[in-house]
């Protein structure tokens, strides 16, 4: 599903904690157009849980995530 995905914009937080991969999100889906998708790279767990909800509440499409090595791709779609 996420394997076909291609990303407008990727952003990478690997090494960073939370909050600064959500708020690093925040920021670079500000300057992205409806319809592109961004994908994010983090290695703090709780990413997996931030990012999905904040989707949720800010009307952006969650795409869904895959785990790589050390890290996870998330993908969101900007409303």
């Amino acid at each position: 599903m996420v394997e076909n995905i291609t990303p407008d914009e990727t952003l990478d937080c690997r090494g960073l904690s939370c909050p600064m991969p959500l708020l690093k999100t925040k920021k670079a889906i500000k300057g992205m157009k409806s319809g592109q998708v961004i994908e994010i790279f983090s290695s703090d767990p709780g990413t997996k849980n931030d990012l999905p909800g904040f989707a949720r509440k800010s009307g952006h499409e969650y795409l869904g995530e895959k785990d790589d090595e050390g890290f996870t791709r998330f993908y969101i779609k900007v409303k």
